[in-house]
């Protein structure tokens, strides 16, 4: 899906949206000024009259175009606030905030003129891209469309979806958010999964306790199958307390998040049971067999190239010496 299609999936009603105070226009062009004592007066008032005009005609313009999905302004970040549904786990955007720096903003933010506080804004999409234009202090590049809640959910989500940088836990995060106030079909259009897809992310997210998941972290490249494997230890008797003191250890947290679970499945699953081994030798210390010994059983391993008739002496004899075990109780 390409981001024009993107923008163009929110619906904006064909009328031209209601002026917001506080809206960003562009400046008014100064007029000249005759500097006659007798005229001041007159000049100033057509002057002033003539500058309202232009400036409405561009702020319909803007309006209009804004509307359309046509217009990129630039916004001070200390007037937009983020979605009301939290979509992204916190993590690092250095990388992003160099991009920026370097070469600019290339990719608009998504924002709505905030539904109850007059002259401030909404992000839909491009929470990161407001971040860093706020750690570098500088305007954010942005489209303003009017969206209600739904409509800006489903470009939140799907805007996601086609950078694919959520990962799996973090979708399902944002699922569970949104369940709280929208319908299962709002859900899957803003994931852009299937019912049964979004019934396994709901169910992890019930089944491990968002604090551990925080722990844990966003987790890039680990899976459904992985995340539903570490609810299923979890449920083990004293599990949830292993895990939740292992990851505040100093030792999880310096670990890459994706690491980091990892270690914690790892710790988390039966650890197999230590195998005794012994190796039998001639008195020359030429190895003769490896016996190893668990609690279920005892296995007698003969080196046939080191010891080959010792190992066919043993094959002969051993089915008597069974006999005369049996015989002699």
């Amino acid at each position: 899906m390409s981001r024009k299609n993107l923008l163009n999936l929110v619906s904006v009603d064909a009328a031209r949206p209601a002026k917001t105070q506080g809206r960003p226009l562009l400046s008014p062009t100064a007029q000249p000024e005759d500097g006659s004592a007798d005229n001041k007066l007159v000049k100033q008032v057509g002057t002033t009259i003539r500058e309202e005009k232009a400036r409405q005609a561009r702020a319909d313009e803007i309006e209009r175009r804004l509307a359309e999905g046509q217009t990129v302004i630039e916004i001070d970040p200390a007037d937009i606030e983020p979605s009301f549904v939290q979509d992204r786990m916190p993590g690092d955007i250095d990388g992003l905030i160099a991009s920026i720096k370097e070469s600019g903003q290339q990719v608009p933010i998504l924002v709505r003129p905030h539904p109850e506080q007059s002259g401030r804004y909404q992000v839909a999409f491009g929470h990161r891209r407001l971040q860093a234009a706020q750690a570098l202090q500088k305007q954010v590049r942005a489209i303003v469309r009017e969206l209600t809640d739904e409509q800006l959910v489903v470009a939140q989500g799907q805007e996601n979806n086609e950078r694919q940088d959520l990962t799996y836990i973090e979708k399902a995060l944002f699922a569970d958010n949104l369940q709280q106030r929208f319908s299962r079909d709002v859900i899957m259009a803003a994931l852009s999964v299937y019912k049964s897809d979004l019934s396994y992310m709901l169910s992890v997210v019930v089944r491990i306790p968002r604090e551990l998941i925080n722990a844990v972290g966003p987790a890039p490249g680990v899976g459904r199958r992985s995340w539903v494997e570490l609810a299923d230890l979890l449920a083990k008797d004293g599990a949830l307390e292993a895990a939740n003191i292992y990851l505040a250890t100093a030792e999880a947290q310096a670990l890459p998040s994706e690491v980091r679970f990892k270690a914690l499945v790892t710790r988390l699953k039966p650890q197999a049971t230590p195998i005794s081994a012994d190796v039998w030798t001639t008195d020359s210390g030429k190895r003769l067999a490896k016996v190893l010994s668990t609690d279920g059983k005892l296995e007698i391993a003969i080196d046939r190239k080191e010891a080959p008739e010792f190992a066919a002496l043993v094959l002969e004899t051993l089915e008597g010496l069974y006999r005369k075990h049996r015989s002699s109780k």
